[in-house]
């Protein structure tokens, strides 16, 4: 049983006992004790004055007294003007940790069979260009929710929508056709999704000399860039890639096929993975049906050059536009097609979209148009929309190719950590694999850590330098603490010292220990409102807090020089059950924590 819920049953008898009024559950307020006064749970008295007929500051100090006299639990109490502070008896504290050291997976629910299953979309790679710095942020926070999630007891579907055809995927390949030689990954060394990326800047690149030369000869830009021969053929291309024409078709397999290895390599690296992949040459068509249908039914309308759109004024937006002139469709259209084929695929019961907020107006239309094609999901889906990510050095573009890749940027902190480790002499007793996996280990957690303890919605700037800083809100730090609540734990184990399975009570807490138990018993509380939220950073800063506050006990208090056994055997219990709660908390970040470091 809770503390509070014991507390809450033993309150209710003394309003009823002092007062004579039987009062419910709900008007019993309890909550965590602000850090300037004394005590761990604070007692609202106001809702109780009208039984007792007196002030607030008597009322508290009545209800004090009877816990004190008929609850175990409580072992003082103060009165500050309506608020009774009550402060828990050690022992309950040492029978709070036991609940928690009974439990390997404190605070993660697993999911039921009729658990709603939830859906997430996230990563939205184009097949064009290899994974940045941007699509390091969706990956992180697709995973991470996908990992909130499941701990909160749902059934989750991790899906990814890559946006395999479109004029992007032609200038790459006729790039590749007209400069490229017959490269292919093997013969430069090149990751896939690196070589066809070369070639969408060597596209850009050509285009633009085309144009300027064309309005050298007195062409407007608008012109010059209709005219342009390279821009014609990209578009050539891509009409005999809709009307199936065998050879294209054959190269635009080949080049994708590149791509998807060299993601899969980003993916791995990364630590991100998915259920189920979709690919808009496989949906648009679809898509295209389901507004069809929408326009027989009449929630659509065609307009006289063809194309077919929704009207949403009744919305308070605006017209959309559904499917073009030529019967080509547009973004909004492949996830109609996407939903269509997911929800044949799986009951899903919430769809939740990681896009940035630059797409925001999308999914409000998105929604409303799923909900009058019937899909039933529709009207609830959540788009988790994420600000901006940026270096300090300022935006990134793609097509001139000065992105940030996420290849290099994971290769570039592995380094940093490396060297940043070995200045520390954080490496020096450990073979050569060993350091590599902890500079592996250290330099994706400080990158995962500093892009998801930010609030999603938040603009960013990520800085590499700060973030690999072993003291500080950073993962290394996180991951410092937790390796050296292992190396206290291995110590205690050499000198032959074992935890048992149940801690006894009977010693005196410090309120440091008691504040540190509160803590370790909240993460059911953490991982409920980053779930209720969809807000992982809730998660990565309850992490930092719980191991600044354990460095500070560590700092103040012996562990294994401490002469009363009792007491040195409960620090051990405390300071493994910290680093339980640490794990699991960076785990469902997506974030791995080293046992040496």
């Amino acid at each position: 049983m809770k503390i509070e819920d014991k507390l809450t049953a033993s309150v209710i008898n003394g309003v009823k006992e002092l007062y004579g009024a039987e009062v419910p559950a709900k008007m019993v307020q309890l909550q965590k004790t602000k850090k300037e006064f004394e005590g761990h749970l604070t007692l609202v008295v106001f809702p109780f004055l009208k039984m007792s007929k007196k002030g607030p500051e008597q009322t508290a100090q009545e209800i004090g007294e009877y816990l004190k006299k008929n609850e175990p639990a409580i072992a003082n109490y103060n009165v500050i003007k309506g608020f009774l502070n009550l402060t828990i008896a050690s022992d309950v504290w040492v029978e709070l940790l036991n609940r928690i050291h009974a439990d390997a997976q404190w605070g993660i629910q697993k999911a039921t069979e009729d658990a709603p299953l939830v859906m997430i979309e996230y990563s939205s790679p184009n097949t064009n260009k290899p994974l940045h710095l941007g699509h390091v942020r969706n990956n992180l926070l697709g995973n991470a929710l996908a990992n909130v999630m499941a701990a909160n007891g749902n059934k989750v579907v991790k899906t990814n929508i890559v946006n395999d055809r479109g004029i992007h995927i032609c200038k790459s390949m006729l790039a590749w056709l007209k400069y490229g030689n017959g490269e292919t990954p093997e013969s430069s060394g090149k990751k896939g999704d690196h070589l066809i990326g070369d070639y969408y800047v060597a596209f850009d690149k050509h285009y633009k000399a085309e144009v300027a030369e064309l309005m050298e000869k007195g062409l407007s830009k608008e012109e010059a860039e209709a005219q342009s021969p390279l821009m014609q053929e990209a578009r050539e291309m891509l009409r005999k890639w809709e009307a199936n024409d065998p050879e294209i078709r054959a190269l635009w397999k080949k080049m994708n096929d590149w791509v998807y290895a060299g993601f899969d390599e980003t993916y791995k690296m990364m630590g991100v993975s998915f259920d189920k992949i979709y690919y808009e040459s496989e949906t648009y068509l679809e898509g295209k049906e389901k507004v069809l249908e929408g326009l027989e039914k009449g929630f659509f309308y065609r307009k006289e050059d063809g194309s077919v759109w929704a009207d949403l004024t009744a919305e308070g937006l605006d017209h959309k536009l559904l499917l073009r002139a030529d019967g080509t469709s547009v973004y909004m259209t492949q996830d109609i097609g996407t939903a269509k084929l997911r929800f044949q695929d799986f009951p899903i019961n919430k769809m939740i979209y990681v896009v940035g907020n630059e797409q925001n107006y999308h999914f409000q239309v998105l929604s409303i148009l799923l909900d009058k094609l019937g899909f039933e999901w529709g009207k609830d889906l959540v788009h988790f929309s994420y600000g901006m990510v940026e270096l300090p050095e300022g935006k990134m573009k793609s097509r001139e190719g000065t992105v940030v890749d996420a290849d290099d940027l994971m290769e570039a902190m592995i380094e940093t950590a490396k060297e940043t480790s070995s200045e520390l002499g954080k490496l020096d007793d450990l073979t050569k694999e060993e350091a590599d996996d902890i500079a592996r280990i250290v330099g994706l957690g400080a990158l995962k850590y500093f892009i998801l303890k930010v609030d999603a919605r938040k603009n960013m700037t990520f800085n590499p330098k700060e973030s690999i800083d072993f003291n500080g809100n950073t993962g290394p730090f996180i991951q410092y603490t937790y390796a050296r609540i292992q190396s206290i734990l291995r110590k205690a184990a050499e000198a032959g010292i074992t935890i048992p399975a149940v801690i006894p009570t009977g010693v005196e807490l410090s309120t440091k220990e008691e504040g540190l138990i509160q803590m370790l018993a909240d993460f059911t509380n953490v991982v409920r409102q980053a779930g209720s939220d969809y807000n992982p950073s809730i998660l990565a800063n309850y992490a930092y807090d719980l191991v600044k506050e354990y460095n500070q006990f560590y700092h103040d208090f012996s562990i294994l020089r401490e002469e009363n056994e009792a007491l040195k055997v409960f620090r051990l219990a405390l300071s493994q059950n910290v680093g339980k709660i640490v794990k699991l908390a960076m785990g469902l970040l997506g974030i791995e924590v080293p046992e040496r470091m």
